[in-house]
């Protein structure tokens, strides 16, 4: 007699957030550290069959390209970062921290599509009619094809779809969208999942492009699932000081273009206003020469941007010497300090050394590494620096200037600004084409910099 074995089902617990898989339940995911999206997963009770299809498949050469050409939004700055602007069909997720301008940025959007002749689509679940249509109005934004609903049901959301039937449709924000029949508050890790998938679905059926609006929690990512991000199709940060008004958009996703474009904006009082040159915001300008400033590179996604560091050597001031920074790494500055005492006899023990970039700039790249010691041994030795000067490169523990990449195009922004001389690492594989006008100095290590400039001893 042939014995019946029972198959037996493992059940397994997975992560709804990055897919991590436990043995058992447990409150807080192991891998991501989010609490709560820890979900039962069983074996599936029957093999899958067929089902019916959509729609035929068909060659690839046969799918019709022309319904899905990006249209441009109006604002050439975030058509940039979009690589040609919206995309019938494509959804847009852009977030950024309370206060840094989404709305303000997405109305701006909506209003120009509008005068373009697209009918367009705002939900808010934040503001009322009222607060929309005076910011409307400080921003010259009315127009007769801006349809705005203010609701916070996603089925409210899908009728709306339905009766204004937009080119355009614009949520601000998906985490107040929620949906009755799905667990937990709109926002949480359920609802966000359910909001996203319904309106990424209906914007690909009805080829409606859709922008959605998002938060982001304390460490800066992104709030809600991490299905969030996967599902959309581009996703946009939104990026800015509340002490500036420069506003900073990128892209960390992008199927239809690049995401390694920026686009730049300053928040006014008429609005958002674009920026095409910010090179000027980062560089200040002195009437008489000081010690203690060098004017870099650095590179914003494609985009090369003009940034001065500007340094302060002092006698000590207290028991313990003080390193302080502001938008420069505090760690690559205590090497750089480490190297020009070592390797370059510049003496700093002892001394409290501030270190800072102008217009609240940020100098994360290695590239800028050089500018920063130049500015730091110009103020120690209260030796100034021409105007004229940039520096590029990224320094070494040994004191040598490592190669940078795309050197030619970031000098190349430098000569077009009116910069005469160039402080660069030498290069022994091939020589760097020197722009029209421009002298370039290329050093083998911090020492040689140094003396070009006659900083040293």
């Amino acid at each position: 007699m042939a014995k019946a074995t029972a198959a037996r089902v493992r059940t397994t617990y997975r992560c709804v957030e990055c897919g991590w898989v436990a043995a058992r339940w447990v409150g807080r995911c192991g891998e991501c550290n989010a609490w709560g999206t820890v979900e039962e997963v069983g074996a599936p009770s029957a093999r899958a069959t067929a089902g019916p299809v959509s729609s035929p498949a068909r060659p690839l050469t046969l799918v019709e390209v022309e319904t899905s050409a990006a249209y441009g939004c109006g604002i050439s700055e975030l058509d940039r970062v979009l690589g040609g602007g919206l995309v019938p069909g494509g959804v847009v997720l852009l977030a950024g921290e309370p206060g840094v301008g989404k709305s303000t940025l997405v109305l701006e959007v909506a209003a120009r599509a509008a005068r373009s002749g697209k009918k367009t689509l705002y939900v808010s679940g934040e503001e009322s009619p009222a607060q929309v249509r005076l910011r409307a109005e400080r921003t010259s934004a009315v127009h007769d094809r801006l349809w705005f609903a203010a609701e916070s049901d996603l089925g409210a959301v899908i009728n709306h779809l339905e009766q204004v039937e937009p080119d355009l449709l614009i949520v601000d924000s998906v985490q107040t969208i929620g949906v009755p029949d799905a667990d937990g508050m709109p926002g949480g890790v359920t609802q966000v999942r359910e909001v996203s998938a319904a309106l990424t679905r209906i914007a690909k059926q009805r080829g409606v492009a859709t922008l959605l609006v998002g938060h982001v929690t304390k460490d800066g990512s992104i709030a809600g699932p991490r299905v969030l991000e996967h599902v959309v199709d581009v996703v946009l940060q939104f990026e800015g000081e509340r002490q500036s008004r420069l506003r900073v958009v990128r892209a960390l996703k992008n199927r239809f273009g690049p995401v390694d474009e920026i686009g730049c904006f300053e928040l006014s009082d008429a609005g958002i206003v674009e920026v095409p040159d910010p090179t000027g915001l980062f560089v200040s300008r002195h009437d008489t020469e000081v010690s203690g400033t060098c004017v870099t590179v650095t590179l914003e996604g494609r985009r090369p941007l003009l940034a001065e560091v500007q340094a302060l050597v002092a006698p000590l001031s207290g028991q313990s010497v003080r390193r302080s920074t502001s938008g420069l790494d505090s760690s690559r500055l205590a090497m750089l300090l480490a190297v020009l005492e070592k390797r370059a006899a510049i003496p700093l023990a002892g001394r409290d050394v501030y270190a800072a970039t102008v217009g609240g700039a940020r100098l994360s790249e290695p590239a800028a590494d050089l500018a920063t010691a130049i500015a730091i041994a110009s103020a120690a030795r209260d030796r100034t620096v021409s105007s004229s000067v940039v520096a590029v490169g990224e320094v070494g523990l040994a004191g040598e200037l490592r190669r940078t990449p795309d050197l030619e195009r970031r000098l190349a922004e430098a000569a077009r600004l009116g910069f005469t001389d160039a402080v660069v690492p030498a290069d022994p594989r091939s020589g760097v084409r020197c722009p029209v006008g421009m002298a370039v100095h290329a050093c083998a290590d911090l020492g040689q910099a140094l003396r070009v400039l006659e900083l040293s001893v």
